[in-house]
């Protein structure tokens, strides 16, 4: 599949993806020592959603229209919702933005981009913000130069246009040797649910042989269809001690706000506890 973020922005895996990273910073800021965030996938950082991308899809309409349009949204929102901006409807926040909102002073971050023009949009976005660097680099490099940092406390985000047939493969890969270097940060992996064969066997992979404390969480807004994304998962390394009870909670409250057919449902498991 090819996932631009332009074309997806503020659907139902935004939605997932974004809050949980939200709920992972506000842990994070609950010690006064800085950390460290690097996206590995940045994107340019923020969507207009009236773009012509946006509107070929719509995605956002069963996205973050129906959470806000809701008058009683679950309470572990509550950190994504005060990152959005006043216009989230119109200028949707991507991770870096949302990140960016929610860190202190203190912190430091760090965007990676390939796309060329996404990676110069994402530089013009962040000039003014002495804590952020932006790279326009692959994403999957910046694991290696990039960690450990010199905080030892970081939250790195893996969030690949799965555009390469072997994405599951450089995932894995990719999360083993980044452990391996930075084995106390937390790592926050998203993945596609289109044929649940293809992304169940890279769970079953990382539940073998992957890190310790990996935590899958997965949002499915109908039944499997190989044809389209029905849903998507986070792998999270070294979670927050509160994230699993507090996420199984907020995700079944979104399968059933953003469910579009029968079979939406929300999954949490311990690939290695």
């Amino acid at each position: 599949m090819n996932y631009r973020h332009a074309y997806h922005a503020g659907n139902f895996a935004d939605v997932m993806k974004h809050s949980i990273l939200a709920l992972v910073i506000e842990h994070m800021k609950l010690k006064d020592k800085p950390f460290f965030l690097l996206d590995t996938h940045a994107g340019t950082g923020e969507t207009d959603l009236s773009g012509v991308e946006a509107q070929k899809t719509g995605e956002f309409r069963n996205g973050i229209a129906r959470v806000l349009a809701g008058e009683n949204p679950h309470p572990a929102l509550a950190p994504w919702i005060a990152a959005l901006g006043d216009e989230p409807l119109l200028q949707y926040p991507g991770s870096p933005l949302i990140a960016a909102r929610l860190m202190r002073e203190t912190d430091r971050l760090a965007f990676c981009e390939l796309h060329p023009d996404d990676a110069a949009a994402l530089k013009q976005n962040f000039a003014r913000d002495v804590r952020v660097k932006t790279h326009a680099m692959d994403g999957y490099a910046a694991l290696k130069s990039m960690l450990p940092p010199k905080e030892r406390r970081g939250v790195v985000l893996i969030d690949p246009p799965f555009e390469s047939r072997d994405e599951f493969t450089r995932l894995f890969d990719a999360l083993t040797d980044a452990v391996a270097r930075f084995a106390t940060g937390t790592y926050i992996m998203w993945y596609p649910v289109k044929d649940p064969s293809v992304s169940g066997a890279f769970l079953e992979r990382l539940a073998e042989d992957g890190p310790p404390k990996s935590l899958c969480l997965e949002l499915h807004i109908m039944a499997a269809d190989p044809a389209r994304m029905t849903g998507c998962g986070l792998v999270v390394v070294n979670p927050p001690w509160t994230l699993a009870g507090t996420a199984r909670d907020l995700l079944d409250w979104l399968a059933e706000t953003l469910a579009q057919a029968p079979g939406a449902r929300a999954r949490e498991e311990w690939l290695r506890p």
